[in-house]
C-alpha cells in the first residue's frame, strides 16, 4: 500500500507526479481553449499525492502556491489572449479552496488514527497485564496465601494460648476472604477472554453441580432439567452456576430450599435457581450485578461479601450472549433465570434429572 511505503518509495511517487504536473502544465499553454483537461489533472494529482505523502503544512502551502500561481497564470494568459473567458480563471481559487477543505478532512483523519493507535496501544498493555495478574491470581498469589494460612495453623495447632487462637482464627479468617476474592477476580477476567462452544449435556451438568454444592450447606436441595445436550461452553456455564447457587446459600438458612431447573424452547434455553432465603429489596434489583454491590447481605442475614459474585454471573451469562434477569420477595426468595440462545441437537432426546435424586446428608 502506498500509505504505508517506504520514504524512498514515496520520494519516487513525488518525483513521479512533478513530471506529471510539468507535462500537463506545457499542455495548457500549448493548447489553448484545450486546457481544461490537463489543468484538472494537474490538481486531481496533487491531492492523490497529499493524500499518499501527507507532507507538512508549511512544504504543502509551498507547493499550493506553486500549482495556483502557475495553473492561473496560464488561464489568465489565455483569457487575456481572447482564447478563454475570463470567468473561466474563476477555476483556480476553486480548486484552491476545494484542495484545503480535503487537507482539512486528511489532517482530522491522521488525528483519528493517531488516537486510535494510542488507544489500541493502552488496551494491548491493559491485556498484557490482565493476563499477568490472572497468572499471578491463579498460581503465584494464591500459592503465598496457602502457604500463610498453613503456617497459621501450624501454630494454631501448637499453642494452647487463648488470645494467641483469637488472633490466629481472624488472620486465617482474613486470609480466607482474601482467598475468595483473588479467585473471584482471577474468574471474572478470565471470562473476557475467548470462549469456545462445544456441545454439552445440560441435564447432567446440572447434576454434577447440584451434587457438588449438597454437602457444602444443610439446605432442601432440588435438580430438575429436560435441557439434554445443547451448544455451549461449559466452563462458562459453570460459572454462572456456581455463582447463583454461591448466592443463594450465603443468603438462606439451613432447611431452606435451593432449586436449579433447566428447560428448552424452541430458539433457546434457560436455567434458573431459585431460593426460599431473605429476598432482595426492590430498589436494589437495578443494582445487585454491579460490581461491589453487596448491600443484600445487610437487609438479609448480615453477611459480608465482595460484591464480584453476581458481576461474575452476569459476564459469564452475557459472554454466551444471553441474559440473567431476577426476581424477588422480600422474606419469601428470589429467583434467576439466565436464558441462552440455543436449538436442540437433532436426534437427541433429553434427560431428566429427578428432583427426588438430591438430598442433603444428615448433620
Amino acid at each position: 500500500m502506498w500509505v504505508t511505503a517506504s520514504p524512498r518509495a514515496k520520494r519516487i511517487l513525488l518525483s513521479c507526479w512533478a513530471l506529471f504536473a510539468l507535462a500537463n502544465l506545457w499542455a495548457m499553454w500549448a493548447f489553448p481553449g484545450a486546457e481544461t483537461i490537463p489543468f484538472h489533472f494537474v490538481w486531481i494529482s496533487i491531492a492523490v499525492v497529499f493524500g499518499v505523502n501527507a507532507w507538512p503544512t508549511t512544504a504543502m502551502m509551498c507547493v499550493l502556491g506553486v500549482v495556483t500561481l502557475t495553473t492561473g497564470w496560464v488561464l489568465w494568459h489565455h483569457a487575456a489572449i481572447g482564447e478563454i473567458g475570463i470567468e473561466e480563471t474563476a477555476e483556480v481559487p476553486l480548486m484552491a479552496a476545494l484542495f484545503l477543505v480535503m487537507v482539512w478532512h486528511v489532517r482530522g483523519r491522521q488525528r483519528a488514527l493517531r488516537e486510535l493507535e494510542r488507544v489500541a496501544a493502552l488496551e494491548r498493555q491493559r491485556a498484557e497485564t490482565q493476563g499477568l495478574f490472572v497468572r499471578l491470581g491463579s498460581h503465584e498469589l494464591r500459592t503465598s496465601i496457602t502457604v500463610a494460612s498453613g503456617y497459621l495453623e501450624l501454630i494454631h495447632s501448637t499453642h494452647e494460648d487463648n488470645q494467641m487462637e483469637e488472633d490466629i482464627a481472624i488472620v486465617l479468617d482474613e486470609l480466607g476472604k482474601l482467598d475468595r476474592l483473588t479467585g473471584r477476580l482471577t474468574t471474572l477476567m478470565q471470562l473476557h477472554s475467548p470462549a469456545e462452544a462445544s456441545t454439552v449435556d445440560i441435564n447432567s451438568l446440572v447434576d454434577l453441580l447440584v451434587r457438588r454444592w449438597t454437602p457444602v450447606a444443610d439446605r432442601a436441595w432440588s435438580a430438575d432439567s429436560t435441557v439434554g445436550p445443547a451448544e455451549a461452553n461449559e466452563d462458562r456455564l459453570r460459572a454462572a452456576i456456581d455463582g447463583l447457587v454461591e448466592n443463594a446459600i450465603a443468603f438462606t438458612q439451613n432447611g431452606d430450599r435451593i432449586a436449579v431447573r433447566a428447560r428448552r424452547s424452541p430458539e433457546s434455553f434457560t436455567i434458573e435457581v431459585s431460593d426460599t432465603g431473605s429476598g432482595i429489596a426492590p430498589d436494589h434489583l437495578d443494582h445487585i450485578f454491579e460490581r461491589s454491590w453487596s448491600s443484600r447481605g445487610t437487609l438479609a442475614n448480615g453477611h459480608g461479601g465482595t460484591g464480584l459474585g453476581l458481576a461474575i454471573v452476569r459476564t459469564a451469562v452475557e459472554t454466551l450472549s444471553g441474559t440473567v434477569t431476577v426476581r424477588s420477595t422480600l422474606g419469601k426468595g428470589t429467583t434467576f433465570v439466565c436464558r441462552f440462545p440455543q436449538r436442540r441437537t437433532p436426534g437427541v432426546e433429553p434427560r431428566v434429572v429427578r428432583e427426588a435424586d438430591f438430598t442433603t446428608p444428615a448433620n
